[in-house]
């Protein structure tokens, strides 16, 4: 009996939102501090009902064929038995999901703009 291929959920930060997505390979890129992700699953299972949060992100990665995401940008990933739905939900300051610090950006010295 052949072996079902894997499905990760991968939830990760973007612009103060959290997104939660489903794909099937995901490994460290030969970019530095990057992860890839690739073959994105969209809601295969029932093409009767449309989220429209769902249809927004197939919309948003249609023509993507692999994502490059940091790694301080990643929340959690998570191997699962099969795909659920993708969403986007927004970041707030009070939840569970702390943003990892990054390197400071500078600042110009004064008198100099």
């Amino acid at each position: 009996m052949a072996e079902a291929e894997s499905i990760y959920r991968v939830i990760f930060l973007n612009k103060n939102e959290v997104y939660e997505l489903y794909a099937r390979q995901i490994f460290q890129s030969d970019l530095f501090g990057f992860l890839e992700i690739e073959a994105f699953v969209f809601g295969e299972r029932s093409q009767i009902l449309i989220d429209p949060a769902e249809d927004k992100l197939k919309q948003e990665f249609a023509d993507v064929k692999r994502s490059y995401i940091p790694y301080n940008a990643i929340v959690r990933i998570d191997e699962v038995e099969r795909e659920g739905v993708a969403k986007v939900s927004e970041w707030k300051s009070g939840s569970n999901v702390a943003h990892f610090p990054g390197r400071p950006v500078p600042t110009p010295p004064k008198g100099q703009d």
